[in-house]
């Protein structure tokens, strides 16, 4: 194929994961009543999954801390725009998430036939395990990281006179950018993989900047995450975990390598 033949190849492949995100994001649209009850601000609410989850296990263990009775704030728009803005806005984000598995295999349909017979195999299940590690990693930063965060951030005050006021742009940035980051920052494996595999990167390379990695670890995350210390923690000790089960599978490609060289 020319150059312009494959432009056009690209943007048809464009295209078509566009009207994925534009179906999926009108749909949340209309779902209004759904997605702002339920979904952005179901973590702001003491009956959330995660802090009856936290309560049960306070039952158990005796303990009345881990029970979320009330959450002491306001949500407020201060534009004129602000509530349809952040409709639209939490709308494409929806969107965005719920087609990332076709827009990912859209890409990878173009790219893939590019490809060396052995890099195929190479990256054979690239979409399936992209996809799964990106909706953990929004299910780990929805039910995980958001509420934790917000709670303390709500719970954490220096005066009683000073009351908890939230603009709904800042708070629907807030959950997003939570979100989008654990889903972006969960592909650590995949991409160690396709190094290992690629023989940029070995298990010995891993563990030698184990230190170095965990800092670049604690700086992405707190340059995705809001300025608490708190989300960049949460955020941190599963990336170190993932980091950890890189090595793992480094090690394997490796273990795998020398066995294919020896036969």
């Amino acid at each position: 194929m020319s150059f312009l033949d494959h432009l056009e190849e690209l943007r048809w492949h464009i295209v078509r994961s566009v009207i994925a995100v534009f179906v999926f994001a009108v749909t949340a649209f209309l779902l209004k009543d759904f997605v702002w009850g339920t979904l952005i601000l179901g973590p702001t609410k003491p009956d959330f999954l995660t802090f009856r989850v936290l309560c049960k296990i306070g039952e158990i263990t005796g303990s009345n801390v881990l029970c979320i009775e009330e959450l002491d704030f306001v949500i407020q728009s201060r534009k004129v725009t602000g509530q349809f803005t952040m409709h639209l806005t939490s709308s494409f984000v929806i969107g965005i998430i719920c087609a990332f598995p076709y827009t990912f295999w859209e890409f990878w349909r173009f790219i893939s036939p590019g490809l060396y017979e052995q890099e195929r195999k190479v990256s054979r299940g690239a979409v399936f395990f992209v996809s799964v590690l990106f909706m953990s990693g929004v299910l780990f930063g929805y039910y995980v990281i958001t509420p934790l965060s917000f709670n303390f951030m709500v719970n954490y005050k220096v005066s009683d006179a000073i009351s908890n006021e939230f603009d709904i742009t800042y708070f629907v940035t807030f959950i997003t950018t939570l979100v989008l980051a654990c889903g972006i920052l969960f592909q650590i494996p995949v991409v160690t993989l396709f190094l290992s595999k690629a023989g940029i990167v070995t298990p010995e390379f891993l563990k030698k900047y184990r230190r170095h990695a965990i800092v670049i670890i604690l700086f992405v995350a707190a340059l995705l995450t809001p300025p608490d210390i708190i989300s960049q923690i949460l955020i941190a000790i599963p990336l170190t975990i993932l980091y950890e089960f890189s090595i793992s599978i480094s090690a394997r490609v490796e273990k795998k390598r020398l066995k294919e060289l020896e036969s």
